[in-house]
């Protein structure tokens, strides 16, 4: 048996944002027959951002006229100062359905991924500079109400998705049909305009995909030309927390060479992922089942102890394949929700605790609230192996009472003991809400 020692008098700082999404929730105002929603269980997971990436395949959201730049600005010949050169009604439905559920939108500025045979608007925009005036107005019409708009919160602005995807001599470019010096002239472009019109919000990106040479050249450009970026946002797909984290190092040691510091680090998409080939329809089972959920959980974990990551966007909770939140039939929540749902839990907590006990394959989150009491997760996390390992809890109190919440092979999230020891034989891919009442 193992002890989980917390001091609840240590201050380990706030809790970061890292149950935000891609995706908001699945729902319609404006219709009321043979549709299912998600909204109110979306809701409760207090999710505080949303990033809008491949929204555009889902008629839920309003596809195919959301979101996208292609979408939103249909014919690029036309005007870009006129407002009837825009389309904005799906898209503006969409970010105010997601913030009902009190969620902002985190705006990628580009298109979603093409795995058609033939690309047509993940091109390179014929002219950069028209491209990036664009992407002004759709700006302006949600945060300056242009063109009968609104004046949202609306903080980040991301320019394009994973112009890295894929090799410049690919004949299968699905992100970015053009070279890396093109993406790198839209980027400049885009960010030191959008800059110049609106200080006060956060532009950034590119959102890469995984490639170490292409970030570096990213940033060594961007210096060289004095780009700003107000936040650098990278994806992976892996199946231990240690890779997530190992990843998340590289791109923060990489923003401080080229005299990005100060920049936020993003990592907005993720999720468990073993095989993208043979293997790949079991990593959509497992996703969905405990394993999945347990990965999410123990990422959250680790990603709060460590200082190279700002924020985490899970992928996603968008209908789809990768949603281990939400069931693409019922709506309902899967196993993946309640590590998502938890953490939102922790937003009310005064401070952070540490725990002063490291056990392989065993993550924890601890929080203490104003009237200095616990809220903790654990989690016993193996993608492989049946090994159970025996835990027990030490918060240093005597006499207080907890309730027990599980998510395992035969629980999702339900109450599941008020336990006078918190001691727990714990089979791999558990999580355990525990919380003081």
């Amino acid at each position: 048996m193992t002890v989980l020692r917390f001091d609840l008098t240590k201050n380990d700082g706030k809790f970061k944002i890292l149950n935000a999404t891609n995706g908001g929730p699945w729902h319609k105002r404006h219709a009321n027959d043979q549709y299912r929603s998600n909204f109110e269980d979306y809701k409760k997971a207090r999710i505080p951002y949303s990033r809008n990436h491949d929204s555009n395949f889902n008629s839920v959201y309003g596809a195919p006229f959301c979101h996208d730049i292609s979408a939103i600005f249909p014919n690029f010949d036309a005007d870009e100062n006129d407002a009837n050169s825009y389309d904005f009604a799906c898209t503006d439905e969409n970010i105010l359905c997601t913030l009902e559920a009190g969620t902002k939108t985190f705006f990628r500025l580009g298109q979603s991924i093409e795995h058609q045979i033939k690309k047509h608007n993940t091109l390179p925009p014929k002219d950069f500079g028209k491209w990036a005036r664009i992407c002004e107005h759709v700006i302006r019409h949600y945060t300056e109400g242009w063109a009968d708009g609104f004046k949202l919160d609306m903080p980040y602005w991301e320019i394009w998705n994973e112009p890295d995807l894929d090799e410049d001599d690919s004949n299968h470019k699905r992100c970015w049909g053009g070279t890396k010096a093109q993406f790198f002239d839209l980027y400049e472009i885009t960010a030191k305009h959008l800059k110049s019109c609106f200080p006060h919000l956060k532009i950034g990106g590119p959102a890469l995909a995984f490639r170490h040479d292409w970030a570096e050249d990213f940033l060594a450009q961007m210096q060289k030309h004095q780009v700003p970026i107000d936040f650098f946002s990278w994806h992976i797909y892996c199946i231990t927390p240690s890779t997530l984290l190992w990843r998340a190092e590289e791109m923060k040691n990489l923003l401080i060479k080229y005299g990005y510091e100060k920049t936020e680090t993003i990592c907005n998409e993720w999720n468990y992922v073993k095989d993208w080939k043979e293997g790949f329809t079991q990593t959509l089972i497992d996703i969905g089942g405990v394993k999945g959920a347990s990965f999410v959980a123990s990422v959250i974990c680790q990603a709060q102890k460590t200082d190279t990551i700002d924020m985490l966007m899970y992928y996603d909770t968008r209908p789809g394949v990768f949603c281990g939140a939400f069931d693409i039939y019922t709506c309902k929540p899967r196993k993946a929700y309640y590590p998502l749902y938890w953490y939102g839990k922790f937003y009310d907590m005064e401070k952070y605790v540490k725990c002063d006990t490291q056990v392989d394959d065993v993550y924890t989150l601890c929080g203490v609230d104003k009237d200095g009491k616990s809220l903790c997760i654990i989690t016993y996390y193996l993608d492989e192996g049946v090994e159970q390992k025996t835990v027990k809890l030490d918060f240093g109190k005597s006499g207080a009472k907890y309730q027990v919440y599980a998510v395992d092979k035969d629980n999702d999230g339900q109450l599941i003991e008020t336990p006078k020891d918190l001691t727990f034989d714990m089979k791999p891919n558990t999580i355990l809400l525990v919380k003081e009442l």
